[in-house]
Parts: C-alpha cells; structure tokens; sequence
C-alpha cells in the first residue's frame, strides 16, 4: 500500500434478515474501489457475529472479537453504513463500537445512511456523538438515501448514480485528507502520548 493509498473499513451495520444493507454498502464499496487511494475492506457485521455481551475488565475477549480487532486497527479510515431503527442505529452495531477503543482513535469516520423519510440521518448524528466520545474524527459530509427502497434498480445501482455518486466523492475525498494526515500524525507521535 502506497503512502497516498489509505485502507478504509466499511462496516456494514444492520444484522436483520431480509437487510436492505448489502445494497447499499456494496454500491458504496464500489465507489470506493474505483478510486486509486482508497483500499476497502468490507466488515460485515452479520458475517462475523459478534456476542452482544461484553466480556469484563481484564478477560479475555471472544475468538469473534480477536478476528474483528485486527481488521480495525489497520484502518485509517472507516465508513459505517447504517439504516435507521427507531431513530437511532442497530445494537449490533453499537455492540461493535464498544468491543473496541484504541482501534478507533484519531481516525476519521464517514457515513452512509438509509431509511424511510429520515435517511438515516437520526442515526448519524447519534453515531457522530458516539464516535466523539472514541477520539474519533467524524467528516462532516455524509451519504444518505431517503426512501431507500426506491433509490436502487433490479441490479443494485441507484436511480439517481450523479447525486449520490457525487455525495460518495466528496466523502470519500475528506476521508482520504484526514485518513492520510492522521496517520502521519500517528506516525509522527502516537496519539495520546
């Protein structure tokens, strides 16, 4: 990987059978591929099964949890890609976040977003608070697709590919500037140190 290449996680965060999430994310993760500075690993939550029981101070996390861990922490940057429930994101989603600490400090995080009227943007902003409380670094644009399920065709894409393939752009460039200037931030002197 490259100096100018930032490896970025997309998390996919709803675990619900019959999920709209892998529409969404695999068009994001397509858009992200596309570009000559960004390395995607997709991390889908309901491939990995993370217990929803924290283990307590001291122990020894899940074998789920070491296979996760790994993936985060060589991330500069991540996008978590979230639908809306009760106006608010999934727990499995929120069991990921709190898993880990150090993985996501003085990393950016970007947003793509789903539901009914809302977007998704509900969720957003509560995950913007969330991640703050992590020392994580949140961009301000985000992705979002009100109506979801009438944003897609048959084969995945969206209907409307020059909005919201220009929204992914202009996210994904801020990710790439504070991706790579936190890193070398990191590099230069480790954070919190």
């Amino acid at each position: 990987m490259g100096d100018n290449v930032i490896k970025l996680a997309v998390i996919v965060g709803s675990t619900r059978k019959g999920r709209f999430a892998p529409v969404v994310s695999n068009w994001f993760a397509g858009q992200a591929r596309q570009r000559g500075d960004v390395e995607v690993d997709v991390l889908d939550l309901a491939d990995v099964g993370l217990p929803d029981v924290l283990h307590g101070f001291g122990e020894e996390p899940a074998d789920e949890v070491k296979l996760v861990s790994p993936r985060l922490a060589e991330a500069d940057a991540f996008v978590v890609v979230t639908p809306e429930y009760n106006h608010s994101f999934p727990a499995p989603l929120k069991s990921a976040i709190d898993w880990h600490y150090t993985e996501w400090q003085a990393k950016p995080v970007g947003f793509v977003s789903y539901g009914g009227v809302g977007g998704g943007l509900r969720a957003v902003e509560q995950l913007r608070q969330v991640f703050a409380e992590l020392h994580a670094v949140t961009v301000r644009d985000t992705v979002s697709f009100h109506g979801a399920w009438s944003r897609f065709d048959d084969d995945g894409g969206p209907v409307d590919p020059e909005g919201v393939n220009g929204a992914a752009k202009t996210m994904l460039d801020q990710l790439v500037w504070w991706g790579s200037a936190l890193r070398e931030a990191r590099a230069a002197r480790p954070y919190g140190s």
